[in-house]
C-alpha cells in the first residue's frame, strides 16, 4: 500500500491511498488510527468488521471509526485507489447529522458505508486533482473537503454563533481580514479564530450571504488586484506569485476563466504592452 498526503491543516487531512490488491483473501486484523471518510475512486475492495461486510467502490463512502478493528480483502483483481478525508472529532460532531452517529459522548459513525451521488463523485475527483496538481491552496482544499463531507453525509444545522453576533458583521470582518493580506495562504482555522466563530459556521454563513465560498471570494480579490497591477509588471509570473498564486499557470488559467483572456493577452488588449 502506498499513501500520499495531499493536504494537512488543523482542520483537514487528505490522503491518496493506492493498494495493489495482493491480499485476495482476508487480511490480518487492522485497527483504524483515526476517524475518517474513505472515498474509493478506482477498483474495489471489501471491508469486514466482524460478520458485517461492505463492498467499497466508487459509488460508496466508507466510514472508519478510530479504534475499529477490521479486515480487508480483494475478491476482484486490480487493486484499488481511495481518497481518505480525516477531520477532528469536534468538527465531525458539528457536521455529521444525528442519523449517522452512534449514541455516546465520543463521535463515531453508526454504519460502515453510504452511497454517494454523481456530484459527490465529481467532488472527489476535483479534490484529488486540485491537490495533486497543487492548484488548490489550503483554504480551497479545506473548503472542497468539507463540501465533500457534507455532500456525502447530508447537511446538519451549524451551531449558532455568539448571541448578538450579526452575520453581516461576521462577513464584513472576514472580507477585511482577507483584504488585509492578499498573498497570504489563509486556512479556515486562522480565519475562524480571528472572527470568533467555528470554521463550519463561517463557511456556511459566508456562502449564504455572499453567494460564493470563501476561497472563491479571495480569488476574486486577487484577480481584481491583478487587473490593477498589470501595467506595473513586466514579469507576469512575478505578479502571480506576489498575489499568492501557486504558479504562473494557476494565475493565468484563473485570470482567463474570470476575464476571458490570459494576463498577457489582456495587457496587449488594453494597450499596456
Amino acid at each position: 500500500m502506498q499513501s500520499t498526503k495531499l493536504l494537512e491543516t488543523e482542520l483537514v487531512t487528505v490522503w491518496d491511498v493506492v493498494c495493489d490488491g495482493a491480499c485476495r483473501h482476508l487480511s490480518e486484523e487492522e485497527t483504524a488510527s483515526n476517524t475518517c471518510l474513505v472515498f474509493p475512486y478506482r477498483g474495489v475492495f471489501m471491508r469486514h468488521i466482524g460478520d458485517d461486510e461492505a463492498v467499497a467502490e466508487a459509488s460508496q463512502v466508507l466510514f472508519f471509526n478510530k479504534g475499529d478493528v477490521y479486515r480487508i480483502s480483494h475478491p476482484v483483481e486490480g487493486g484499488d485507489c481511495s481518497i481518505s478525508v480525516s477531520l477532528p472529532e469536534a468538527l465531525f460532531d458539528e457536521v455529521v447529522p444525528d442519523v449517522h452517529r452512534r449514541p455516546g459522548e465520543s463521535f463515531a459513525f453508526n454504519k460502515q458505508r453510504l452511497g454517494i451521488d454523481p456530484r459527490a463523485q465529481a467532488q472527489v475527483a476535483l479534490l484529488r486533482h486540485s491537490l495533486l496538481n497543487r492548484i488548490a491552496e489550503p483554504l480551497e482544499g479545506e473548503a472542497l473537503a468539507l463540501t465533500l463531507v457534507r455532500r456525502s453525509v447530508g447537511e446538519r444545522t451549524a451551531r449558532p454563533p455568539t448571541p448578538g453576533f450579526s452575520t453581516q458583521k461576521l462577513v464584513n470582518r472576514t472580507k477585511l481580514l482577507l483584504s488585509s493580506d492578499l498573498a497570504r495562504r489563509w486556512t479556515l482555522s486562522e480565519i475562524a479564530k480571528d472572527t470568533g466563530v467555528s470554521p463550519v459556521y463561517l463557511t456556511q454563513v459566508f456562502r449564504k450571504v455572499e453567494g460564493m465560498p470563501l476561497y472563491r471570494y479571495q480569488l476574486r480579490l486577487r484577480l481584481a488586484r491583478a487587473l490593477d497591477l498589470l501595467g506595473s509588471y513586466d514579469d507576469l509570473t512575478e505578479l502571480g506569485l506576489d498575489l499568492g498564486f501557486s504558479s504562473h499557470s494557476h494565475f493565468s488559467s484563473s485570470f482567463r476563466q474570470a476575464y476571458g483572456r490570459t494576463p498577457a493577452e489582456f495587457q496587449r488588449f488594453a494597450g499596456l504592452r
